[in-house]
């Protein structure tokens, strides 16, 4: 057998120390014939040549090779590393969702209605990541992913609409949040884009009083038609969920007193008035001003979990931070660091009682990524952290799952989807392998 071939069939995919293992033979000045050319014998036979020939050589020369070729072995038979995150998962389909030819979609969030049917709403319309002509648009699908509608748009105010939350109360009620931002209107934007000037210029005192804030929005009817928006303190992305008692509740950011706070709203009646009932406190260590864009799940206990985007100036250090609440969101530990590095949180309760947390990594590599806790958000599997899918650059994430009936998982986010283009609404179809509970 050559030594190339030997190389490719047999050690190679082994273990990528074994050239270290054969660079050490010929150093030893082992003769490569000898040790490449048997025939039949396997490759042990080699290797007691080899040791043979280094006896020879002298005793100490052989010890300091025992204790190499020791290691070499220990490599190859004993896999210290934990299984890969792959043997968890099973990715059953990626696919484009809604892509808006040369427009920009950001900031997705998906239901599922008490019929079955999948619900997205998003950002869509838009110029780019920052600009005046961010929408809400919303896609449905009503056979559990295949397919999707077109998109409509629910929301047009006279400033960006940007990030979209979506819930359906056990009423049947859909609740949509977003918030409006005048960032485009800044100087650097507008040095850029000399075209938003008009539109910015358009805007009078008046208007944006009006329209800058954080919104709620219902409807009764799947959709159809929406009731006026109702203004909030508090914004997170993916919105508010619904307690087991029948409560919306909501942690985001918000202020009191022109302070920035995490605060916590309840509505007791379906999403038609907000009260803030909390503020989270933070640990010592942590500014909030790093503080952003939380979500939060009910376990089957009561118990509550809120993990936060943390983006200090180290972006090194963009841990997601985590706190629990175990009386209805009224008190809160202080916030901890968690071991997961993204941003920002979607928390799922999976039927088996298991926390799903997805959230985007915007450092190489880039992608959409998920990790698992089994014990209620005391640790994570960061171990076995699950690429749902990759990413070419670091526009991308905000992902937020749902689980169909049969157990599998639809998870939206946005990302480029081909290179030259801007962003589009996509998801991964997925499920958890049944060893994954080992």
């Amino acid at each position: 057998m050559s030594e190339e071939k030997l190389h490719k069939n047999c050690l190679s995919p082994l273990n990528p120390g074994m050239t270290g293992f054969l660079d050490a033979a010929r150093n030893g000045r082992v003769k490569s014939d000898i040790f490449f050319t048997r025939r039949g014998k396997g490759w042990t036979l080699n290797v007691l040549i080899v040791f043979a020939i280094l006896f020879i050589k002298g005793v100490k020369a052989m010890l300091r090779k025992i204790v190499f070729y020791g290691v070499v072995l220990s490599i190859m038979f004993i896999n210290p590393s934990p299984a890969p995150a792959g043997d968890m998962v099973e990715i059953l389909e990626t696919k484009v969702l809604c892509k808006e030819t040369n427009r920009y979609i950001g900031w997705p969030t998906i239901a599922r209605t008490n019929s079955g049917e999948l619900l997205v709403v998003f950002s869509g319309n838009r110029d780019a990541h920052v600009c005046p002509y961010g929408v809400t648009q919303m896609v449905r699908s009503r056979d559990n992913g295949k397919t999707w509608t077109e998109q409509v748009t629910i929301n047009n105010t006279p400033l960006d609409d940007r990030d979209a939350g979506i819930i359906q109360t056990r009423s049947g009620t859909l609740v949509v949040s977003w918030f409006t931002s005048l960032a485009f209107a800044a100087p650097k934007y507008l040095a850029r884009h000399p075209e938003w000037q008009r539109h910015a210029e358009k805007l009078g005192p008046e208007t944006r009083s009006r329209w800058l804030g954080n919104w709620i929005r219902r409807s009764l009817d799947g959709g159809k038609t929406w009731e006026p928006p109702v203004k909030q303190n508090v914004s997170a992305p993916h919105g508010p969920i619904q307690l087991r008692d029948g409560r919306l509740l909501y942690v985001g950011t918000g202020s009191v007193e022109d302070r920035k706070v995490i605060g916590v709203e309840e509505s007791r009646d379906d999403g038609i008035s907000w009260h803030l009932i909390a503020t989270i406190p933070i640990a010592s260590e942590d500014s909030i001003r790093y503080y952003w864009e939380p979500h939060v799940a009910e376990l089957p206990d009561g118990k509550l979990v809120a993990m936060f985007r943390y983006q200090p100036k180290d972006r090194s250090q963009c841990y997601l931070r985590q706190s629990e609440s175990r009386d209805g969101g009224k008190t809160w530990t202080v916030t901890h660091k968690t071991p997961i590095w993204g941003y920002p949180p979607h928390l799922l309760v999976l039927k088996n009682g298991w926390l799903l947390v997805v959230y985007g990594v915007r450092r190489e590599p880039f992608g959409e990524r998920a990790c698992i806790s089994r014990d209620g958000g005391e640790t994570w599997d960061i171990e076995h952290e699950i690429t749902l899918s990759p990413a070419m650059n670091d526009d991308l994430g905000y992902p937020a799952s749902v689980q169909l009936d049969d157990g599998s998982l639809w998870t939206v986010y946005y990302q480029v989807d081909r290179p030259g283009e801007k962003t589009c609404l996509m998801g991964t179809h997925w499920r958890l392998r049944e060893n994954s509970e080992k």
